[in-house]
């Protein structure tokens, strides 16, 4: 019954990161690009908070789903000790997102992206680009990595 339960969180630790990631390669390559190709000021934040709040949602379901599935799959496992480097990347970069999620974006990144965007909206957008690219990198280096480590070619 055990090893169902692992298998059950293993596939919806998969199912989550293919949702979360792959919608913040998605927002990355080719939501925030548009927008900020998009005509006017007042439209490109005006999209964006439409859009990025109907994503934020799945974001941070798939965010929690993917840290819940984690910790259990260690857990059963009792790798606690004996984790591997890219355990901890994955780790790291689940970290980062969570905490931007779930605390920076609503306590004060929303209100300054607002803020920052009114003043001078094609530098605002070039930094959130920026700063999803290197989140992304991250992540697709953590996936990559997680992937052939699990496999084997670390060890």
């Amino acid at each position: 019954m055990e090893n169902n339960h692992f298998i059950i969180a293993r596939t919806l630790h998969v199912i989550a990161v293919v949702l979360w990631i792959g919608g913040v390669a998605f927002v990355t390559t080719i939501l925030i690009p548009a927008i900020r190709n998009s005509q006017s000021a007042e439209n490109r934040l005006n999209l964006f908070e439409v859009l990025e709040g109907k994503f934020s949602f799945q974001a941070k379901l798939t965010t929690l789903v993917t840290g819940l599935s984690g910790f259990y799959m260690l857990h059963i496992m009792n790798t606690w000790s004996s984790m591997q480097w890219w355990v901890y990347l994955m780790i790291f970069i689940w970290s980062v997102f969570s905490v931007v999620l779930f605390l920076l974006e609503p306590l004060f990144l929303h209100k300054w992206f607002h803020r920052q965007a009114k003043i001078n909206d094609e530098r605002t957008f070039l930094v959130l680009q920026v700063m999803h690219i290197v989140l992304l990198s991250i992540s697709l280096i953590a996936i990559f990595s997680g992937v052939a480590g699990v496999h084997g070619l670390f060890y």
